[in-house]
C-alpha cells in the first residue's frame, strides 16, 4: 500500500519516468512473445528461435538498466531525517523502491500481453487484415506457462537489480587495524611507535580513561614547559578524490581496439564467422561503456584548458564531478549509435535492413539508452543542488550556471559524436568488402 501511495502521490516529471519503463518494458515482452510465436510457427527451425530469444537479451538489458535509473532518481524513496522514526528506513525505503519497479514492469508487460493476443486474434479477430499472423503464430494455441516465464523475467530481472543496487550500506568506510606485535611476540602494542627508554618512563603504562586524550608525550611536554597542540586545531584539509581521472580508460581502450580487431579478423574470412563479429561489437561496446567516464572527466579537463574564466571553470569542473555518474550511461548510448550506425552502413540504407520486430528492437534499445542517459542527467542534477544553492548565495549570477550547463552539454557531443562515426566505419569496413 505504501508504494501505491507513493506512487500515486509522485511528481508528473517521476511518472513521466515510469511510464517510460512500463512502455520500454511492453516492447520487450512482445519482442519475447514474438519470439514464441515464431518457435509455434516454425517448430523445424530451433536454431532460428533460439537465435531470435538471443537477440531479445539486448532491449532485456536496457530496460533494466533505464528501471535502475528511474529507481535511483525516485525522490519518493530517498532517504530523509525523520523517516526512520516512522519505520521507514533504508531497508523499508529499498524495498519500496523495487516494488515500484515490479508496478511499472508488470504494467508493461501487461500491456504486451494485450497487445500481443489483439495481434493474433485472439481478442477480437485478426487486425491489420491479418498482416501479423505469420509472425505471431495466430490460430495455434498459445502455451500459458510459457508466455508467463517469457513475461516474467522482466519484471524479476529488473526488481532484483534494483534491490540489489540499492540495498542498505554502511555511509561509513570500515576501519583497517593493522596487527601490531609487542615485546617478544606478543599481540597487542601502542599506537604509536616507541622510543628508546619510554617503557620505563614515570607514567608511560599508567591506564587513561577512554575520553580523555591526553597521553605521556603530552605530559611530557607540559612538564617541560611546551604548550600542547589546542584540541580545536584545524584538521589538515582531505584530498580531492572527486577529481581523480576514472581508472577505466585504459581498460575500455583496449577493448575497442580487442574488438576492432576481432572485427576485422573476421572481414578476412570469405563466409563471414557470425560468433566472432557478435564477441568483436561485444567487445567494442564493453570497451566504449569503460571508457565513457575517463572520456567524461577528459572533457572537463580540456574545457580547463589553458587559461579559463569562470564559465569555463564551472563547466569543466562540473563534468569532472560527474564523470561517474553520466560517463557510464553516455558510454552505453554510444555503443548503441556505433553498432545502430554500422548496421545501416553494412546493409546500405536504412529501409531494406529492419522489419517490424527489427525495427521495435531497435526503438526499445534507443529510447531506453537514451532515457537513462537523460535521467542520469536528472539525478547529476540533483545532486549538484547543493552546489548550486551555494554558489547562487555567494552571488554568482544564474545566467552563468545556465551558461555553465549548456557547455556542458554542447562539449559532450563534439567529443563523443566523432568517436562515434569513427568506430562505427572501422567496424564496417572489414564486413562491407
Amino acid at each position: 500500500m505504501l508504494a501505491l501511495r507513493l506512487t500515486r502521490a509522485a511528481r508528473p516529471a517521476v511518472q513521466l519516468r515510469r511510464l517510460l519503463v512500463a512502455a520500454a518494458s511492453a516492447g520487450t515482452g512482445l519482442l519475447l512473445l514474438s519470439s514464441l510465436g515464431h518457435a509455434l510457427a516454425h517448430p523445424e527451425a530451433a536454431d532460428a528461435a533460439a537465435l531470435r530469444l538471443a537477440w531479445c537479451a539486448a532491449p532485456l538489458a536496457a530496460t533494466v538498466y533505464l528501471a535502475l535509473a528511474v529507481a535511483r532518481t525516485d525522490p519518493g524513496t530517498r532517504p530523509r531525517p525523520g523517516l526512520s522514526a516512522v519505520g521507514l528506513g533504508p531497508a523499508r525505503l529499498m524495498a519500496v523502491s523495487a516494488l515500484t519497479t515490479a508496478l511499472s514492469c508488470s504494467l508493461g508487460s501487461l500491456l504486451a500481453l494485450l497487445v500481443f493476443l489483439h495481434l493474433r486474434g485472439d481478442l477480437t479477430g485478426l487486425p491489420f487484415d491479418g498482416a501479423a499472423a505469420g509472425l505471431l503464430a495466430a490460430g495455434l494455441p498459445l502455451p500459458v506457462p510459457a508466455a508467463a516465464t517469457l513475461l516474467t523475467v522482466l519484471p524479476v530481472t529488473a526488481t532484483s537489480a534494483v534491490a540489489v543496487a540499492l540495498r542498505p550500506r554502511d555511509p561509513r568506510p570500515p576501519v583497517r587495524v593493522p596487527r601490531r606485535f609487542g615485546r617478544f611476540g606478543a599481540a597487542g602494542g601502542s599506537a604509536g611507535k616507541e622510543t628508546f627508554g619510554a617503557y620505563g618512563r614515570f607514567g608511560t603504562r599508567l591506564p587513561q580513561a577512554p575520553g580523555d586524550r591526553r597521553t605521556a608525550t603530552t605530559a611530557l611536554l607540559e612538564t617541560e614547559g611546551d604548550p600542547p597542540a589546542p584540541e580545536n586545531a584545524p584538521e589538515p584539509p582531505a584530498p580531492d578524490t572527486d577529481a581523480d581521472s576514472p581508472a577505466g580508460l585504459p581498460w575500455g581502450v583496449a577493448l575497442v581496439t580487442a574488438g576492432l580487431a576481432a572485427q576485422a579478423y573476421a572481414g578476412r574470412s570469405a563466409p563471414v564467422p557470425v560468433l566472432t563479429v557478435l564477441l568483436g561489437w561485444l567487445l567494442t561496446g564493453t570497451g566504449l561503456v569503460l571508457a565513457g567516464p575517463g572520456l567524461t572527466h577528459l572533457c572537463g579537463r580540456l574545457l580547463q584548458a589553458g587559461r579559463p574564466g569562470a564559465l569555463r571553470l564551472l563547466a569543466g569542473r562540473g563534468l569532472m564531478a560527474e564523470a561517474a555518474r553520466i560517463g557510464r550511461p553516455l558510454g552505453v548510448v554510444c555503443a548503441v549509435a556505433s553498432a545502430g550506425c554500422a548496421l545501416t552502413a553494412l546493409s546500405g540504407g536504412p529501409a531494406p535492413a529492419f522489419g517490424p520486430l527489427s525495427a521495435l528492437g531497435a526503438l526499445v534499445v534507443g529510447g531506453a539508452t537514451l532515457a537513462t542517459l537523460l535521467t542520469a542527467a536528472v539525478e547529476a542534477r540533483q545532486y549538484r543542488a547543493g552546489h548550486t544553492a551555494a554558489l547562487l548565495r555567494l552571488g554568482a549570477r544564474p545566467a552563468l550556471l545556465r551558461g555553465a550547463a549548456a557547455l556542458r552539454a554542447a562539449v559532450l557531443p563534439a567529443l563523443f559524436g566523432p568517436l562515434v562515426l569513427a568506430i562505427a566505419a572501422l567496424s564496417a569496413l572489414p564486413l562491407s568488402r
